[in-house]
């Protein structure tokens, strides 16, 4: 049964052929894809060693992969995805673009010396996919790592207090628990496996077998050689580098793979043509954690609101798509973005795009928007409000033997100061405003999305939820990436692609090389070069339960959502 499965599968992939000395798209997934700019140095030394932009991000991904799809003068596209640094949704939309091109008939060929669950989902839209013959690829599905710290605080003499509403609101947990709470495990559960679904499925379609049987072999750990992802139809071809060389010049009419005619993708999309400047479909960018103050790797309320007025006040702006991607933060800076949103709102369309997470806060700032586009594999939902108070006075005096005294005009003078646990009369007093906050949250979403309060807590409560449950519950509108958004917002105003420019916000800018030296930058005169290297990724980036230390720096109630989610 299995030799005649794979022979149809066979069949059904198309030939490999296209007109003439046609240019091939090359896509080497080597730089980490970014959401959005980001200032930098105008010095940039990697791009004039590559001749190019250092990266790329999603959208110039996806225009470039569409734009090639019509472009007369590009006949395939080849690719090599195993280096792929990206969040899932990311590269949902990325394959959903190379889809888009490979309908149109033009081959896609990838390429993987090793592959993992993330660069197979992305390669197996491809028409080809060849592996290494040493390859050590494995495939084993979505998997959420969760880490608890109570015992290590315990051990320390820290204390924190997690004073929440709602019961699967999990951020926050790894400080006070050993283990996984009942509601945490089976959120984490059900996400995992809608993402496991939703990629599995996709796979198996793209593929030519069933998702049932797809699953049974990862489960069963049937996948290990590349001999046996070729019989099992995982792949198509067992090649050496040069083998694939020789298979491209062979497409191609090329002698050497020196004359095959590459061009890379940075490069493709700095070409494209943009439309009438007249008109603009602003792209605002909400993508980090959402803080009172913070870098530009933050979602800091104030600046974010200002860049939303200004958005307001530009004529030439005819629609907005505002991409988020934010697991949440702060509920005051939340907050204060959602209003100007409102505002904006009144004047011109504003169309939600979702990346990989769009949840609590990242939803809060959103919910009002006229229409909401969502991935598949999006992290959403997550309608909750927790405080965390932290007090280090027992561990100082137990292993730094230093005792700490408050002096106060009342009793509560010292209240959160770091030192001491709150009260129960202060705990009463944080959960009070919490449960504000939460009723605050859900008559938003209600309003917003056009449900009842009641049905809003029912699926509130913290709970997270992926783009395709969040479809099925009403919290979003449609299945689709940021270039779906962007065409809807256009129709919305009337408007073709020629009629319309895009512009992104907030607006980079260069930070000249003498400036980084001398302690400026863009934004902040007073910024210097030490806290710009403070700012860079560190140890935290590779642990995120490290990362998510600061939290205790600050009692701010926060409206932020807890998962450590690996795609490998």
């Amino acid at each position: 049964m299995k030799k005649l499965f794979v022979i149809a599968v066979a069949v059904m992939l198309p030939l490999l052929t296209f007109a003439g000395r046609a240019k091939v798209l090359k896509i080497d997934f080597k730089n980490p894809i970014a959401e959005r700019k980001t200032g930098g140095s105008s010095l940039d030394i990697k791009s004039l060693i590559n001749g190019g932009p250092s990266s790329v991000t999603l959208l110039s991904y996806v225009q470039a992969i569409d734009a090639a799809a019509e472009d007369k003068n590009i006949g395939m596209i080849y690719m090599t995805p195993e280096n792929i640094s990206a969040g899932l949704s990311q590269v949902e939309e990325i394959r959903a673009a190379l889809d888009r091109f490979r309908k149109t008939g033009k081959p896609i060929v990838a390429y993987c010396e090793n592959f993992g669950n993330g660069s197979y989902y992305l390669a197996s839209v491809a028409d080809k996919i060849i592996l290494d013959p040493a390859s050590e690829s494995t495939i084993t599905g979505v998997g959420t790592q969760m880490i608890f710290l109570k015992d290590l605080f315990d051990a320390l003499g820290v204390d924190v207090q997690l004073i929440r509403h709602g019961k699967y609101k999990s951020a926050g947990e790894m400080y006070v628990r050993s283990s996984a709470s009942p509601e945490n495990r089976l959120q984490n559960e059900v996400m995992v496996n809608s993402l496991w679904n939703t990629m599995s499925s996709q796979i198996a379609a793209s593929r030519g077998f069933s998702q049932e049987q797809f699953k049974e072999w990862v489960e069963n750990l049937d996948l290990c050689h590349p001999e046996e992802y070729k019989d099992k139809g995982i792949i198509d071809e067992i090649w050496y580098k040069d083998e694939v060389d020789s298979f491209l010049c062979q497409q191609c009419g090329a002698k050497k793979i020196q004359e095959v005619g590459f061009v890379k993708i940075n490069k493709y999309a700095s070409k494209l043509k943009s439309g009438s400047r007249k008109n603009k479909i602003a792209v605002v960018y909400a993508d980090g954690e959402i803080v009172n103050t913070g870098s530009d790797a933050d979602i800091v309320g104030s600046k974010l609101a200002a860049t939303i007025r200004k958005v307001r006040d530009d004529k030439k702006v005819k629609a907005v798509v505002f991409r988020v991607n934010s697991p949440g933060g702060s509920a005051q800076a939340s907050e204060a973005i959602r209003h100007e949103l409102e505002l904006l709102r009144k004047e011109k369309p504003v169309i939600a795009s979702y990346g990989d997470y769009a949840a609590s806060g990242g939803y809060w700032i959103s919910a009002q928007s006229d229409y909401i586009f969502t991935d598949e594999s999006t992290i959403t939902g997550s309608i909750g409000v927790f405080g965390m108070i932290p007090s280090v006075g027992n561990a100082v005096s137990k292993n730094l033997k230093v005792n700490i005294e408050s002096v106060g005009s009342s009793s509560h003078s010292d209240m959160m100061n770091g030192i001491r646990k709150l009260d129960n009369d202060e705990v009463a007093y944080v959960q009070k405003q919490i449960e504000k906050i939460y009723d605050d949250f859900t008559s938003l979403v209600s309003k917003g999305r056009g449900i009842s309060k009641d049905s809003v807590d029912a699926i509130g409560q913290g709970r997270v939820w992926t783009g395709a449950d969040a479809l099925n519950i009403g919290l979003v509108d449609s299945l689709g990436g940021l270039q779906d958004a962007i065409n809807y917002a256009a129709s919305k105003v009337g408007l073709q692609k020629k009629d319309y420019q895009l512009s992104r916000y907030p607006v980079v800018k260069e930070v000249s090389l003498f400036k980084m030296l001398s302690g400026g930058s863009a934004d902040d005169p007073e910024e210097n070069l030490t806290s710009r290297v403070d700012n860079q990724p560190s140890l935290s980036d590779m642990f995120p339960a490290i990362a998510r230390m600061r939290e205790l720096r600050s009692p701010a109630l926060m409206l932020r959502m807890e998962s450590v989610m690996e795609i490998k």
